[in-house]
């Protein structure tokens, strides 16, 4: 399969994920950290993929996403963005509702 058809199928198949560096619990990157940690202040659960051990994902997804940063977090297909856009959510209260909605559509 295609990188690009790998990246395509992991955001289609996950209504949460997050292109980062290292994992949730083990971040490889400030930036990774607090983006995870806000997610995970929220209680959803959501897929990731660690870009450090993908080295195709992690050159190819900028070029998918048109977005030149990591970490990435896609919600129902679409791109939210990157830590400063994440972390802001956060704070103001917009990122849980959103991934309660992702969230519950998946149970439905």
């Amino acid at each position: 399969m295609d990188i690009m058809d790998t990246i395509k199928q992991q955001i289609e198949e996950n209504d949460i994920i997050l292109y980062m560096k290292g994992s949730p619990n083990a971040p490889q990157c400030g930036f990774s950290m607090r983006t995870s940690q806000a997610i995970m202040a929220c209680g959803q659960r959501f897929a990731y993929v660690d870009i450090l051990s993908n080295p195709e994902i992690r050159t190819n997804l900028p070029k998918y996403a048109n977005w030149p940063t990591f970490p990435q977090l896609w919600v129902k297909g679409e791109l939210i963005g990157g830590c400063d856009i994440v972390t802001e959510m956060h704070e103001n209260g917009e990122l849980q509702p959103l991934l309660e909605a992702a969230a519950k559509s998946k149970e439905a």
